[in-house]
């Protein structure tokens, strides 16, 4: 079980990186907000968004989100 304040600090801090997605084993994910950070610098944006809805979300919403494995959490 992974842990939702250690994600969402990882994607506060190191978001633009994808260091959060790769944390919840969502490779596919990391690799895209790797690719927006380094290409736009957007993928820093989506990190702290990531980061503050992580860190609100209840345990079991959260459980939910890895378990479906979603690339974009803010649907």
């Amino acid at each position: 079980m992974k842990n939702k304040t250690t994600a969402g600090i990882l994607a506060i801090l190191l978001g633009w990186l994808g260091i959060h997605k790769f944390y919840l084993g969502n490779n596919k994910g990391g690799i895209i907000y790797l690719l927006l950070g380094l290409c736009c610098g957007i993928g820093g944006v989506l990190g702290i968004i990531d980061g503050i809805i992580y860190l609100m979300d209840t345990e079991e919403k959260f459980q939910e989100r890895i378990a479906a494995n979603k690339v974009f959490d803010f649907a």
